[in-house]
C-alpha cells in the first residue's frame, strides 16, 4: 500500500465526521450503500450468497430455518472450519503466503513465521495426536494456553477432527478453569508450564493441576513455553514436543454438519455461574468470514493484528479464524502494551509492516496517558484501517487514536458485537462510513435490529430504548447454553419473546441509521473489554470467611471503562483493615483472576435493601457514580443510604 494515501475525509457539514475518499472506495470491497437495503429486503439471500465463497464438502439443501427459540442455518450443508482456514488456500495455490506471525513477549527471543502449508503441517500433526487419544466428533477439549502459536493451532486441530474446542483464558484461576471444564464435559486439556509477562516467566501448569481434581480430564498436553520445571503427572501428562514429533502432517478433515458444535465458549452471566456459549460451524464460518473480510478490507496482502486473548470471543473470530478465513497473516503476540516501554505495539506495528490493527478503548485510554511521543517514534504508515471493540469508545480516545496511530487518514471501525453473536453486528464499513466518534454505525447487512421500550414496542430513531436482533437471526449467533436450554430461553427469550434476541444493551438509532451503545442494562461490567458479572465478583468475595453479606456494582474508569466497586458486610467480630482487603483481593484472585479484581472495598453496616429483602443495586451504583439516588423512602432500611453516602464520599 502506498505511503500517504487518505482513507477517510472529513465532513464538511458535521465535526468529526469522517467519509471515505474516492481511492478508498475504489479499494474497497463494499462501497456500494445500496448493499444495506438489498441485504434487509432478503437477509437469507446474502448469506446465501457470502456462503458460496467458502469450501463445503456437501451444499445445503436449505438457507435457514426457525422454530420458536430454535434456528438453523445452510441446514444439511457439510464444510469444516480447519479446511476452510487452511486446505483451501494450499489448494489455490498460496500455500507459501504467511498465515501466523508470533511476537513473543522477550525482545530477545525469536519470533515464528508460519506459513499456510507450515500451518496446516503443525494442525495436522496434533489432530493425529489427539485421535490417537481417542478424542472424537463431539468430544470436549479444553485449551488453557497464553499467546503462543499452539493456541491457534489447538484451536484449528480440534474443529478439524470434529471435537468441540472450550477455551479458557490464561489468567484465569484454577476454580474459574475447574469450572468450565467440569461443565463441558472436556477429555483432554492443553496447557502450557508458563509463559512471560512483563519480563518474568509464569508458571501455568500449576494452576492446572489444582484444576483437575474431580474433572473428567484424562489426558494433559503441555506446551514447553518458559522453560520452567513442572510436575508431571505420570500416564496423564505429556509433552506437546514429544506428542507431535512423529505424527503424520496429513489429517483428513472431518465433514461437518453446519449446524454441528464447533466450540463452547464461557461468557459471563447475572448470576455467578458462568454460561457455556454454544457456536456452530457453517453459520459461524460465514459470518466470520465475511465480517472479517468487510470490515478490515482484507486483501491478501495484509497483516491484520487483533490485539485480543485467545480466551475472548474477539481472539477466536479475529485473531484465528477470521483472517486465517480469508487468507492473510494474523499476529499473535505474547506480551502487555507497556513491556518492555509504552511504545511495544508500535514497535510491532512498524516491524511486521501491520495494515490492520484492531484493539480495545481501555488500550487506546492507557496509551493516551503514556503519551502521543511514544508512537511518533514508530512508522506507522503500513496501518490502513483500525478498529476498536469490547465497548463503546469515548470521543477523547477516538480522536487520539484517529490522530496519532492512524495520522488522520485511516477510518477507525467501532464494532459492537457479543460472545454470544460470534461475530461482529455493527459497524461503520471502510468503503462505505461514516466513522464517528462515539457511534458504532449501521448493522452489518443481513444483520436486522430494533430498538424497542420495555414493552415491546419499537421506538422512533432518536429514542432510547432496548437493542435486540430480530429474525432471521444472524448466521453466527449462539444456539443455546451448553447443557441449559431452560436458561438459554430465559436469558436471551424471555424479556420479548422468541422473535427477539434480547441483547441487554441499550441504544438509539440516528437518522442515518447509525446505532449509539449506551451501555449495558443488567449487572453485567465491562472491564477493560472483558465481560464480567457482578453475582460472578460476588460470589467470590463471599468465599472468604469472614463476609456475610456482598453487593458489587460497577463505576465508570476513564482507562477500564468500567471497574468493580465492593460493599461487604463482615461477620460478627470481625474487623476491617487494610490487611483484610488485601486478603479479599487475594480471594478474587483466586476465583476468577486479577481482572475481576474491585477496584475499591467498602465495608459497611448494611445495604439498601426492598421490603422482600432484595439488595437494590440500583442505589448503590448512583452512589459510587454520584448520581441521583431516586426514591428511597420504600426501602426496608433508608437510614443505611446516609452512612453509605458518608463511606463513599457522595456528593450528588
Amino acid at each position: 500500500m502506498a505511503k500517504g494515501v487518505k482513507w477517510v475525509q472529513p465532513d464538511p457539514k458535521r465535526k468529526n465526521w469522517y467519509w471515505p475518499t474516492q481511492e478508498a472506495k475504489e479499494r474497497a470491497w463494499i462501497s456500494d450503500p445500496e448493499v444495506y437495503e438489498k441485504a434487509e429486503a432478503d437477509p437469507e439471500g446474502f448469506w446465501e450468497e457470502r456462503a458460496q465463497e467458502l469450501h463445503w464438502f456437501k451444499k445445503w439443501d436449505k438457507v435457514y430455518e426457525e422454530a420458536p427459540y430454535e434456528f438453523k442455518w445452510f441446514v444439511g450443508g457439510k464444510t469444516n472450519l480447519s479446511y476452510n482456514s487452511l486446505d483451501r488456500h494450499i489448494e489455490a495455490g498460496n500455500g507459501d503466503r504467511v498465515a501466523l506471525i508470533w511476537e513473543p513477549e522477550p525482545t530477545d527471543q525469536p519470533g515464528r513465521v508460519l506459513t499456510y502449508s507450515e500451518l496446516l503441517e503443525e494442525v495436522s500433526r496434533l489432530a493425529n495426536a489427539l485421535k490417537e487419544m481417542g478424542v472424537g466428533k463431539g468430544d470436549r477439549v479444553g485449551i488453557y494456553l497464553p499467546m503462543i502459536p499452539e493456541a491457534v493451532i489447538a484451536m484449528q486441530a480440534v474443529v478439524r477432527i470434529g471435537a468441540v474446542h472450550s477455551v479458557v483464558f490464561s489468567a484465569f484461576s484454577a476454580e474459574a478453569l475447574r469450572d468450565r471444564m467440569l461443565d463441558c464435559g472436556a477429555k483432554v486439556l492443553i496447557t502450557a508450564d508458563g509463559y512471560y509477562r512483563r519480563g518474568k516467566p509464569i508458571a501455568l501448569k500449576p494452576n492446572a493441576d489444582k484444576a483437575l481434581s474431580g474433572t473428567q480430564v484424562e489426558k494433559v498436553i503441555v506446551v514447553q513455553r518458559s522453560g520452567s520445571e513442572v510436575p508431571m503427572s505420570m500416564g496423564r501428562d505429556v509433552w506437546y514436543h514429544d506428542l507431535v514429533k512423529d505424527q503424520p502432517t496429513e489429517c483428513p478433515a472431518e465433514e461437518m454438519d453446519s449446524e454441528d458444535l464447533a466450540f463452547i465458549l464461557y461468557t459471563s452471566g447475572t448470576t455467578g455461574k458462568p454460561k457455556g456459549v454454544m457456536h456452530t460451524t457453517g453459520g459461524y464460518a460465514v459470518q466470520a468470514h465475511t465480517t472479517c473480510k468487510w470490515d478490515f478490507n482484507l486483501h491478501e496482502d495484509d497483516v491484520h493484528w487483533c490485539t485480543a486473548d485467545v480466551g475472548w470471543i474477539t481472539g477466536h473470530t479475529y485473531i484465528n479464524y477470521g483472517p486465517l478465513l480469508n487468507g492473510v497473516a494474523t499476529v499473535v503476540y505474547e506480551g502487555t502494551p507497556d513491556h518492555p516501554d509504552y511504545g511495544r505495539m508500535w514497535q510491532v506495528v512498524e516491524k511486521h509492516k501491520v495494515t490492520v490493527f484492531y484493539t480495545a478503548p481501555t488500550a487506546i485510554r492507557m496509551h493516551v496517558k503514556w503519551g502521543e511521543e511514544w508512537p511518533a517514534k514508530y512508522d506507522l504508515s503500513t496501518l490502513r484501517v483500525l478498529g476498536t471493540v469490547g465497548e463503546p469508545i469515548n470521543e477523547e480516545a477516538w480522536l487520539w487514536y484517529f490522530k496519532n496511530i492512524g495520522g488522520e487518514r485511516c477510518p477507525i471501525v467501532d464494532t459492537w458485537w457479543q460472545t454470544e453473536t460470534g461475530a461482529t453486528c455493527v459497524q461503520s464499513l471502510p468503503g462505505i462510513g461514516p466513522f464517528v466518534p462515539t457511534v458504532a454505525g449501521r448493522p452489518f447487512p443481513g444483520v436486522r435490529v430494533a430498538i424497542l421500550d420495555a414493552g415491546g414496542q419499537e421506538l422512533p430513531r432518536g429514542e432510547g430504548g432496548y437493542l435486540v436482533l430480530k429474525p432471521p437471526f444472524p448466521p453466527a449467533l449462539l444456539r443455546g447454553l451448553y447443557g441449559d436450554p431452560e436458561k438459554y430461553k430465559g436469558t436471551y427469550f424471555s424479556e420479548y419473546g422468541p422473535g427477539f434476541y434480547f441483547t441487554r444493551d441499550g441504544a438509539r438509532i440516528d437518522e442515518l441509521g447509525n446505532v449509539r451503545i449506551t451501555g449495558r442494562v443488567d449487572d453485567v461490567m465491562n472491564v477493560a473489554g472483558h465481560r464480567l458479572a457482578t453475582a460472578e465478583v460476588e460470589d467470590a468475595l463471599t468465599q472468604h470467611a469472614l463476609v456475610s453479606e456482598v453487593a458489587v456494582v460497577s463505576k465508570p474508569d476513564e482507562v477500564k471503562g468500567e471497574v468493580p466497586i465492593a460493599f461487604l458486610l463482615l461477620k460478627k467480630g470481625a474487623q476491617p483493615s487494610d490487611d483484610l482487603k488485601r486478603e479479599l483481593i487475594k480471594t478474587v484472585d483466586a476465583h476468577i483472576g486479577p481482572t475481576a479484581r474491585p477496584a475499591e472495598i467498602y465495608f459497611v453496616e448494611d445495604v439498601p435493601k426492598t421490603r422482600s429483602g432484595k439488595i437494590m443495586r440500583r442505589v448503590l451504583k448512583s452512589l459510587v457514580r454520584g448520581e441521583p439516588l431516586g426514591d428511597v423512602a420504600t426501602l426496608r432500611n433508608p437510614d443505611s443510604v446516609e452512612d453509605l453516602k458518608r463511606a463513599v464520599g457522595y456528593t450528588g
